[in-house]
């Protein structure tokens, strides 16, 4: 039951829901799933609701983890006592449990050790009952080969209490609270570094300081990347005075030499133990908090990413732009499949525009090709300027495809086992074509963190970025469904309840035994249980099977409901799919049961309306203004088109078809307060922007989507 109060505490939600989640869960059941097929059991929770279950989840299961741990060495120790072992279990706070432990943590040599193993320990205790009034002559009896005279024995004694107060909960936490409320951080310049090319994009940092509750996320995080290169040093800052003086207040009661000692023994103890501890633990706890906002947005931008609009089932023809090298052009069926491959050369320094122009033409003719895309990256303008002055013998649509992270996908082993006799250039050609087919089931090769859609992502917890990207992919490949029988093992390990090695073996019986017909061949595949089986049925399609429920959301378990339902309504499973009329007049009540409510009958009812439908938007053409080719051609006022390619919590980057991205700051997104950049725009969006500022030394063009985009 701690379990469910712990989580509950910090979600708010129904306990029923918690239970019945927790125990799922625990069942190995995927969030996924459990949001889509078991809406009664949670109590219609959705997925960020159970991956809120699934976090506090850990936490507490960390937290009891560590509190074993704590009571093993506190037994080993003999100085468990049953109200210590009390307080323990009841700590619900990880910082709090650790304050319980400290006085008992083994510790390496302290002075305070020191001068408990010279015997002052005593004499300690005397000084802070603050009764002792011959202070001296008490200290003379302490004297020993290790204690030299009297001022070496009040000084090891001053070093046992300075470790006593820095071990008081109390004191601790009262500092904590002015570090929360009162710290500030302030920067310096490394003087011998300030000239130095690589700090000039920290130079608002070379003297910096504001409050540190303040400071948003993505500036925390700058400046700890320009400490960590060396550019500047950091510092947190309270009122020491006030500090001290609420120290004093709880310790000292009288007006003698042992209250003397003990105010400068408090003093060591701030300056030496308590203040650089918790000064690290505030920028720490600033630092995990500017982690987790930089995660979401990372994570949010990542969603948007992949569930980008796709072209669909189309030959395209795919160009990895450049000068020297050439342009790679590849040739892509509609199921992705590499048909050909060329270099062409219509840039200086061969400068070969009319041959290029002329193999195109006669690709687009040979492979019925249906779209361009182009890759964004060196040679783009004058490769993009290139195709649209080409006139097809079709309607060829032309598209300008990201290719971030396509160089990490060509250098990778999946796309080594997928194109062993192909170069990289080929390689990463054939993804910039595919990701214009469909950006889901390519980007999923590619580690997210190379995608470049967010912001410091090397800066940030790596485990705690790589677990918050998982779940975003997880998600939207099971949102989209996937095609088990043109899949990607990369794709198919996303997909609920599958994993990598489930994947191989999937991918392996399909090469052996040819497609999957039915979804229940899926049960077939070696290793694939019953559980796996339970939790990604539902997300895999088989297209054009005997059944056509297996092309859809809905779960096998359920098809004898929709057989039913089929039946009641005097027709058959095929004429019910996509039949709105006699579905939306079915009396859902009639087929309630003790394991199917409504929200699941109702979800049933929603994809027979739209069996397998894509939730994503179709790719739209777009045009960048063919004059803009450098920052230089910018100026003040002017009004492009672009595409926003990341968004931050400070506004969005857009791309002008120039290697510099443009920001909109959050105050230029629109002629109101702006809380939530994405209420404004989202990631891929096509947009016309106004240029405010454009500053050509440090490559940094201002933007402005006000009264622009209504």
């Amino acid at each position: 039951m701690q379990i469910l109060n712990f989580i509950q505490n910090n979600t708010n939600l129904p306990i029923k829901g918690i239970e019945n989640t927790v125990q799922l869960l625990n069942e190995d059941c995927t969030i996924p799933f459990i949001s889509r097929y078991r809406k009664e059991r949670t109590g219609n929770l959705d997925e960020v609701q159970i991956g809120d279950i699934v976090k506090y989840k850990s936490q507490f299961e960390e937290l009891e983890k560590r509190k074993g741990a704590i009571l093993k060495a506190l037994a080993e120790q003999e100085v468990l006592t049953g109200e210590l072992k009390l307080k323990i279990e009841a700590t619900t706070d990880l910082t709090v449990l650790e304050d319980i432990y400290l006085p008992f943590k083994k510790k390496r040599k302290t002075k305070a050790e020191t001068a408990r193993k010279n015997g002052l320990e005593p004499l300690a205790k005397m000084i802070m009952s603050q009764r002792v009034n011959d202070l001296e002559y008490t200290a003379s009896k302490y004297i020993s080969e290790e204690v030299e005279n009297e001022d070496k024995a009040i000084e090891g004694a001053r070093f046992i209490i300075a470790e006593w107060i820095n071990e008081r909960t109390d004191i601790r936490n009262n500092i904590r609270y002015q570090l929360e409320r009162f710290a500030t951080i302030s920067t310096k310049i490394v003087k011998a570094k300030k000239e130095e090319e690589k700090a000039q994009k920290f130079r608002d940092y070379f003297d910096w300081s504001e409050s540190l509750n303040r400071c948003p996320s993505h500036r925390l995080l700058a400046i700890l990347r320009a400490e960590k290169e060396g550019f500047i040093r950091v510092k947190i800052e309270i009122d020491n005075e006030r500090a001290l003086t609420k120290i004093e207040d709880r310790i000292i009661r009288s007006n003698n030499e042992c209250s003397q000692q003990i105010r400068l023994a408090i003093q060591d103890s701030y300056k030496r133990l308590l203040f650089p501890s918790l000064s690290n633990e505030a920028l720490n706890n600033a630092k995990e908090k500017a982690d987790d906002n930089a995660i979401q947005v990372f994570a949010k931008n990542l969603k948007q990413l992949l569930l980008g609009a796709p072209l669909g089932e189309k030959n395209i023809l795919a160009i990895d732009p450049g000068f020297r090298t050439g342009c790679k052009v590849v040739c892509l069926n509609a199921q992705g499949g590499l048909e050909y491959n060329e270099t062409i050369y219509p840039h200086a320094p061969k400068n070969d525009s009319i041959g290029a122009m002329k193999k195109i033409n006669s690709l687009v003719d040979a492979y019925k090709i249906d779209a361009i895309a182009i890759g964004n990256g060196t040679a783009s303008r004058e490769t993009e300027q290139l195709i649209r002055k080409m006139r097809f013998n079709k309607d060829v649509e032309v598209f300008v495809v990201s290719e971030a992270g396509a160089s990490i996908y060509s250098a990778s082993k999946i796309a080594r086992d997928e194109f062993p006799n192909y170069d990289v250039t080929v390689r990463g050609a054939v993804s910039i074509g595919r990701r214009l087919a469909d950006p889901l089931a390519e980007l999923v090769k590619i580690d997210a963190k190379s995608i470049g859609v967010g912001q410091y992502q090397h800066d940030v917890d790596q485990t705690k970025l790589q677990n918050s990207l998982d779940v975003v992919v997880e998600s939207c490949v099971n949102s989209v469904g996937v095609n088990i029988n043109t899949a990607s093992t990369s794709l198919l390990s996303y997909v609920s309840g599958i994993g990598p090695k489930l994947a191989e073996n999937i991918v392996k019986h399909r090469d052996e035994n040819g497609a999957f017909l039915c979804r229940n061949d899926i049960k077939k595949v070696a290793r694939l249980g019953n559980k796996a089986f339970e939790q990604g049925v539902g997300f895999l399609r088989i297209k054009n099977a005997k059944n056509p429920l297996d092309d859809s959301a809905v779960h096998p378990e359920s098809y004898k409901i929709v057989e039913q339902m089929a039946k009641d309504e005097k027709t058959t499973v095929e004429n019910l799919i996509g039949n709105k009329v006699v579905l939306q007049q079915i009396n859902l009540e009639k087929y309630i049961s003790s394991s199917v409510g409504l929200p699941t009958l109702k979800d049933i009812v929603a994809e027979l309306e739209k069996p397998g439908l894509d939730p994503r938007e179709k790719a739209k053409v777009f045009t960048f203004n063919q004059n803009i080719r450098t920052i230089t051609d910018l100026h003040e006022g002017q009004l492009l088109p672009g595409i926003v390619n990341n968004i931050t919590n400070f506004g969005c980057f857009v791309d002008i078809g120039i290697k510099e991205s443009g920001l909109v700051h959050v105050s230029n997104l629109a002629d109101k307060f702006v809380s939530d950049v994405r209420s404004i725009v989202s990631l891929h969006e096509q947009v016309i922007v106004r240029v405010l500022e454009v500053d050509v030394a440090r490559k940094r063009i201002q933007l402005s989507l006000k009264g622009i985009n209504n």
